[in-house]
């Protein structure tokens, strides 16, 4: 009989998803690198847990045996997405992941022949990156069909857990990024700021690399995309600070110092009373040539506890239903309005 895994099982975000996954009645593997923290948590949900590292094609699908889908949990992405991939190629499982990185969503995309040959769906960004910005961007195309520029931006309560943070080190590395006529452009980090309003309160926000800079692309065909993070004015000072820090985030001693202190000083990540009481705001704005406009503001739950939602609806529903094979985005494969269907999510304004 065939099973789901999650990989990174034991990270916060893993964790969050396996919780729910035993609360909806699923039975999923739990996978990781790290026998001693995957076999606690398998103990404590009374799962079956599977110990593998990243090593090598054949030792990763060795892993995968007996499971028609797998849900990576581990990032950075940028270094498991590819060998957990290659592994679900050869063996026939669905590949889903939480990734936000735009090399991620490349990479997954660049795989679409070869995983429509192997009846694989390929689906990544299943969670709060990037189920609700890539569902307004689709929502937005469909209201404005000729739309030619389109704006998305997040603000989110609640903090970040490690991984997150680590992750978020990584992309400093690559500066920001914006989508001008089709092609990926680079930019200067915090480059370009703006406000959005929410309950009658200008927010300023900050152009960051977000993977809808690829997703809603794909989505959408929307040539000219912009990212924002709403964040307070200090932090962009902070940011545009970091400009002069790029070259030396190239040398991996000081990557690593950085990495190690992120392990020791972030905390875990928000607990359950934050997760509850705090929310989450997509804007999303959309333009033409003609001089049409529609807007969207979207409020979701806390992003981890959207994240444990969207991946855990999205697995199944990728196990129940016949899929196409090959690359998808999730707006594309799960419909525009997929995201207003998980707990928590409202649509606040819809403005066309």
């Amino acid at each position: 009989m065939s099973a789901w895994m999650i990989y990174g099982a034991n990270g916060y975000t893993g964790t969050l998803i396996a919780e729910a996954a035993v609360a909806a009645g699923e039975r999923p593997l739990l996978a990781g690198r790290d026998g001693g923290t995957v076999g606690a948590l398998a103990r404590r949900l009374q799962l079956e847990p599977r110990v593998f590292p990243l090593r090598g094609p054949r030792p990763v699908a060795a892993g995968l045996e007996g499971v028609d889908l797998l849900l990576n949990c581990a990032g950075p992405f940028a270094q498991t997405c590819a060998p957990l991939l290659e592994a679900c190629l050869r063996t026939g499982a669905h590949y889903l992941d939480i990734t936000g990185e735009i090399g991620v969503f490349a990479h997954c995309h660049a795989q679409h022949e070869r995983a429509r040959d192997a009846g694989v769906t390929v689906l990544p960004g299943v969670g709060f990156d990037v189920v609700p910005t890539d569902c307004v961007a689709l929502m937005l195309k469909q209201r404005l069909p000729r739309a030619d520029t389109l704006v998305l931006a997040i603000e989110g309560e609640g903090g970040l857990s490690r991984g997150t943070a680590r992750t978020s080190l990584q992309g400093l590395r690559e500066g920001g990024r914006v989508r001008i006529r089709g092609r990926l452009q680079p930019v200067p980090l915090a480059w370009k700021t703006r406000t959005f309003e929410r309950d009658g309160i200008a927010r300023t926000a900050v152009t960051i690399p977000w993977g809808d800079l690829y997703t809603a692309w794909v989505s959408t065909g929307i040539p000219d995309i912009e990212t924002y993070l709403a964040l307070p004015p200090r932090a962009i000072r902070g940011m545009r600070r970091m400009r002069w820090l790029r070259p030396l985030l190239a040398l991996p001693p000081v990557l690593r110092h950085l990495d190690r202190r992120i392990a020791r000083r972030v905390v875990r990540g928000p607990d359950a009373g934050v997760r509850a009481t705090s929310r989450s705001w997509v804007w999303g704005e959309a333009r033409d040539a003609d001089g049409g406009r529609a807007r969207l503001l979207l409020q979701t739950p806390n992003g981890y506890a959207l994240t444990a939602s969207a991946a855990l609806s999205c697995v199944q529903r990728v196990r129940a239903q016949a899929v196409a094979a090959g690359y998808r985005t999730p707006a594309q494969r799960l419909g525009a309005g997929f995201v207003l269907d998980l707990p928590g999510v409202r649509l606040l304004e819809d403005t066309a």
